[in-house]
């Protein structure tokens, strides 16, 4: 009831009053020009937007697999080969993040044109190639579903679109570049190419080398320098041990000079062979006459001169130096010698030791000599042998190297052919076909939005209702006040249009009577 002044009893309780259909109908009519607007606004809402929501959804699926085993690419002799024919999550969910890296998602824009739909935003704005390229990259990976299919090894890509043939062909170019991009991944480009050119140059080294091995002999005028000097340092211990030999020789010859000179100092060169004493009887003989002739002399004189006279003393010093001669006299001793031939054997061995020593000497000397001589070709074949080995070494590693590159340019020739075979471990399942119908029914997009405009209209509806603070009908004055209605007499404003919206609103004029 609109248009009422209402007169209230307090004399009484007032009754609960409920919200009926009646009081819905009443509040839609009250706002049916608001619930009109947002009904018929969402609902026009919701057709634009169906229309412009892509409606088509095309999609592929990739299969992973483990089919194709790849050498590992090394520089180890025996290349690792990694066979297992279980695809892991993880594998599944590497190859999904392949899908949407822009590396694929590239090649895809510009291959479908993508990025013309994105040069220009606003008619004043307009973006540069590579801003374009950037825009539609990022919105074709927003738009692309890609997900694992549970308990298998297939990965499905989705693309939703408003044009049928543009999503075909987009997943199409979308599966050419992830197997063109998994390739590379996995089988690294120019690894022939790499590995031809390693195997011709260790050819070469290894012909090289091998040349310098052939002319070493001429070079160093020995062909096998190990043994040369094996040789050399048997003879060299050999003149080593004569030399060590010579020179006990030689200290054994000093000691035994040293001790026949010792014997020499002490023995007699001459030896006695007969000895014979006898006197001198003549000489005795005389000087006894002499002196008995003296001592005939003396006693004459005595008888005639005195003791001082000259003559007798001459002939007593004649007496006393004849009879000293006589008393001096001793027996002649007759000695016969010859030489002693100990001595001569001593000289003779003296002389032998000294000429040993010379001779051990000088050949000490020479000894020497020939030792440093073969010690000098001992270094020098030592170095020769040294250079051979390094050159030995030099042409196993070449030929191991020549060998190595040779077997990994098989390797990555056979890689080449089997990616040229598209002979990979992942496999498009199911190609992109363009789709007749549309992902979503368009019955379903008009429940939807008359669903949803019922909804925003009637929460549009009860909103105003709430905001508006008047009384309408006896009923929320019940509600409310808590207070029985005695009369409802209908009145309107002065113009019957108080709100601004043609609505007619009511004047609660409330009347209390006093108890």
């Amino acid at each position: 009831m609109e248009g009422q002044d209402i007169v209230v009893h307090t004399g009484q309780p007032a009754a609960i009053s409920t919200f009926t259909t009646r009081d819905l109908v009443a509040m839609g009519f009250r706002h049916r020009r608001a619930l009109l607007i947002s009904f018929f606004a969402v609902l026009v809402g919701t057709a634009i937007t169906a229309e412009i929501m892509p409606r088509y959804e095309a999609h592929t699926e990739i299969l992973v697999h483990r089919e194709r085993v790849d050498p590992v690419v090394s520089a180890q002799p025996g290349s690792p080969m990694v066979v297992n024919d279980f695809v892991t999550e993880e594998q599944l969910n590497s190859e999904a993040e392949l899908l949407k890296s822009d590396d694929v998602l590239r090649p895809v824009v510009m291959a479908t044109g993508l990025e013309k739909e994105h040069l220009t935003s606003f008619f004043f704005f307009r973006r540069k190639p590579e801003e374009a390229v950037f825009k539609a990259v990022a919105n074709l990976k927003s738009s692309l579903r890609v997900e694992a299919l549970p308990k298998t090894n297939v990965i499905k890509v989705t693309l939703p679109s408003t044009d049928p043939k543009q999503a075909a062909q987009i997943l199409s170019s979308l599966d050419d570049a992830y197997l063109q991009k998994h390739k590379e991944l996995h089988n690294p480009a120019g690894q022939f190419a790499f590995f031809d050119e390693q195997a011709k140059k260790s050819q070469v080294q290894l012909a090289a080398v091998e040349e310098k091995i052939k002319a070493f002999p001429q070079t160093t005028g020995t062909p096998n320098p190990v043994l040369a000097r094996d040789i050399a340092l048997q003879k060299i211990n050999d003149f080593n041990f004569s030399l060590g030999g010579t020179r006990a020789d030689l200290a054994e010859a000093q000691q035994r000079i040293n001790a026949l000179q010792e014997l020499h100092k002490s023995t007699d060169p001459r030896l006695l062979t007969q000895e014979r004493k006898t006197d001198d009887g003549n000489s005795l003989r005389d000087m006894k006459s002499k002196l008995l002739d003296l001592e005939l002399r003396k006693s004459d004189l005595s008888y005639k001169y005195q003791p001082d006279y000259p003559p007798l003393v001459e002939i007593e010093r004649e007496i006393v130096h004849t009879q000293a001669s006589i008393n001096a006299q001793t027996p002649l001793n007759d000695v016969t010698t010859d030489r002693n031939p100990t001595f001569a054997w001593i000289n003779d061995e003296l002389a032998k030791a000294k000429a040993q020593v010379k001779g051990d000497e000088a050949r000490i000397v020479e000894l020497e000599a020939v030792i440093n001589q073969n010690m000098e070709a001992v270094r020098r074949l030592d170095a020769d042998g040294i250079a051979l080995k390094d050159l030995t070494r030099a042409a196993n590693e070449a030929e191991q190297d020549y060998m190595l590159y040779s077997k990994k340019r098989e390797e990555a020739r056979i890689t080449d052919a089997l990616d040229l075979t598209q002979i990979v471990n992942v496999a498009i399942q199911e190609r992109p076909a363009v789709p007749i119908y549309p992902a979503q029914s368009g019955w379903l997009f008009a429940l939807i939005g008359t669903v949803l405009a019922l909804t925003v209209s009637t929460g549009v509806m009860f909103m105003k209702e709430r905001m508006d603070v008047s009384f309408r009908t006896p009923a929320e004055v019940e509600t409310i006040l808590s207070l029985p209605v005695l009369a409802a007499v209908p009145s309107q404003n002065g113009n019957g249009h108080s709100n601004g919206h043609g609505r007619k609103t009511l004047s609660a004029d409330i009347v209390r009577e006093s108890l």
